[in-house]
């Protein structure tokens, strides 16, 4: 068991680093898709808490040396949750990717304008929709990707090893 968690959190640590270094490398101009990519790995690979910490550090990581203002967190953070929650209750990628959207896409993109209110001290600017069709074009972009990507781990024997350590109940179908 102890060993098991040790190889969570060696992969949570790769993932984090993966994310941190891919999404403002792959980024549209307010989208950051690799971020949603991210996230679906991890709801499928390590569940709704891993992955939210995931999200959390990265959303962290991203503001404090990249200067990325808190959409880094309000976005991401929820996605990742609801990528694995979902994915817990469906068994199936597609429910991961659907968390994404929901979470990410629905859920952040409408409490970022608040955040922002307070983050800029601005109302005139921005409206309660101004972030959704960025945050939802940006996680069906990600969810297309991450599909693509799990297809093809699906058939790595690393990715099988993962699967059988991590969570013999949450095999990919």
């Amino acid at each position: 068991m102890e060993k098991n968690k040790i190889h969570k959190l060696t992969l949570l640590a790769l993932m984090i680093a993966l994310d941190v270094v891919l999404s403002p490398l792959m980024r549209i101009e307010g989208m950051a898709p690799m971020s949603s990519v991210m996230n679906i790995l991890a709801g499928v690979l390590l569940g709704p808490f891993y992955g939210t910490m995931m999200a959390l550090v990265c959303g962290l990581i991203r503001m404090t040396l990249l200067g990325i203002p808190p959409l880094a967190l309000t976005g991401a953070v929820f996605g990742a949750f609801f990528a694995g929650v979902f994915y817990r209750f469906g068994k199936k990628v597609y429910w991961s990717m659907l968390g994404e959207i929901v979470g990410t896409g629905i859920i952040g993109s409408l409490l970022s304008y608040p955040v922002m209110v307070c983050f800029t001290g601005s109302q005139s600017d921005l409206y309660w929709l101004i972030y959704t069709p960025r945050f939802l074009g940006a996680t069906v972009i990600g969810a297309a990707i991450a599909f693509v990507v799990l297809v093809k781990l699906k058939e790595t024997t690393i990715f099988k090893r993962w699967q059988r350590l991590f969570a013999n109940e949450r095999m990919i179908g």
